[in-house]
């Protein structure tokens, strides 16, 4: 499955779960670390890890598994890892300090 795809499936996870301010960014021809990016934010560490757990349960049931995840016992960052597709879900606070949407500023958002 295309980065893209299943990129639209975590963007409708994450939309089910009530996810705040979800931006899919394509990286293809920019990044040689994916092709894609999710990035959410949740209210709190136990809305984050709902949100964490949909996107994987969702991407497996079309056949895309997870390799690597971090932060989920942290729940201030939480990143999963599908290869070509990164997810990363914050708070609030981490969003904004990190801010990914600027440090990627010549990806296209996917609509």
């Amino acid at each position: 499955m295309e980065a893209l795809e299943a990129a639209k499936i975590a963007q409708a996870a994450l939309d089910d779960k009530l996810g705040q301010d979800i931006q899919v960014l394509n990286l293809k021809g920019l990044s040689n670390v994916a092709d894609c990016f999710v990035i959410a934010s949740g209210k709190n560490v136990n809305h984050l890890r709902a949100m964490a757990d949909e996107v994987e349960q969702k991407l497996f049931q079309a056949g895309v598994k997870m390799h690597h995840s971090e932060g989920y016992s942290t729940g201030t960052w939480i990143l999963l890892d599908f290869g070509n597709l990164l997810i990363h879900l914050f708070n609030e606070e981490q969003r904004e300090f990190y801010g990914l949407e600027h440090v990627w500023g010549d990806a296209k958002p996917v609509e």
